[in-house]
Parts: structure tokens; C-alpha cells; sequence
């Protein structure tokens, strides 16, 4: 059993860049994890957002597999307290199947994701940037891992 983050769009940030290759590496002691990245769409400005969002759409539902669980991070989805995302996250890890975090495109998740989709979850009500969302997302599963483990990095 694995866990991937699939985005859209590489991140641009070299700082956001650097956080999220210290908690790759730092996830790796637990479990195997690999951020997947989805190229962005070329000549965009002549597409509606519509058609971007099943393009980009197509494009993620090549990543799985019969066997994934596919969450998307969706503001619309349940919201969690670490400790319940812990909890949420062993429960799918119990299955055995692969789980994969998907953030999508700027216009969100065509039609045909949202039915493939396991599941949807919300990390805010707030929004963030889509770079922000990959590091605070990568984050979290770290801390669920530390949970999980019962290790100090959680505080409650």
C-alpha cells in the first residue's frame, strides 16, 4: 500500500519546493509516498473552463487504477481535526489499496472525477493556493503518520 499526492501544475516556489521534499523524505520512513505531478495544459486562454477541467480530468483518471482509492482535495469535501485524519487515513491504509490525494486544475474537477472519486475532503474553509495546498496536505499526512505511531510531533 502506497500514498500519492497527484497535482496539476508543477510547483514554482523554491521554498514550497524544499518543505516538500523534507516531508517526502521525512514520510518515507513510514510509508512509501510520491508526489505525482500532472503537467499543465498548453494554450489554456482558448479553452473555457469547462473543457479545461475535462481535460485535466482525463489526465488524472489515467493515474489510476482499479485498485485505487482516489480522495480528492475538494472544497466540499469533510473536514478533519488531525487526529480524525489519522484515524481516517488507517482506516483506507487497512484496505490495502493504493490511496491517492488529488488536487486539481484552478477551475476544480470535471464530472467524471468527481464519480471515479472515493471521496472528497476539505483541508479549510479558507482557500489557498494550490502551491500552499501540496505543503499543508504533505504536512498533514506526516502528522497522521506521527500519530498514528503515537510520536511527539502531534500535540494534543
Amino acid at each position: 500500500m502506497k500514498i500519492t499526492l497527484l497535482v496539476v501544475g508543477k510547483t514554482t516556489d523554491s521554498h514550497i519546493q524544499a518543505l516538500l521534499q523534507d516531508y517526502q523524505k521525512r514520510l518515507g520512513h513510514y510509508i512509501p509516498f510520491s508526489l505525482t505531478v500532472i503537467p499543465e495544459l498548453k494554450n489554456t486562454k482558448s479553452l473555457t473552463s469547462e473543457q479545461q477541467k475535462q481535460a485535466e480530468g482525463e489526465l488524472i483518471l489515467r493515474n489510476m487504477t482499479a485498485s485505487t482509492d482516489m480522495i480528492l482535495l475538494d472544497e466540499r469535501g469533510k473536514e478533519f481535526r488531525s487526529v480524525e485524519f489519522a484515524d481516517y487515513v488507517q482506516k483506507k491504509m487497512s484496505s490495502g489499496r493504493d490511496l491517492v490525494f488529488v488536487v486539481g486544475g484552478p477551475y476544480g474537477f470535471s464530472e467524471a472525477v468527481y464519480q471515479r472519486a472515493n471521496g472528497q475532503i476539505s483541508l479549510s474553509q479558507m482557500t489557498f493556493s494550490h502551491q500552499m495546498v501540496r505543503l499543508f496536505f504533505v504536512e498533514q499526512i506526516y502528522r497522521a503518520m506521527t500519530i498514528l505511531r503515537g510520536e511527539p510531533y502531534h500535540h494534543e
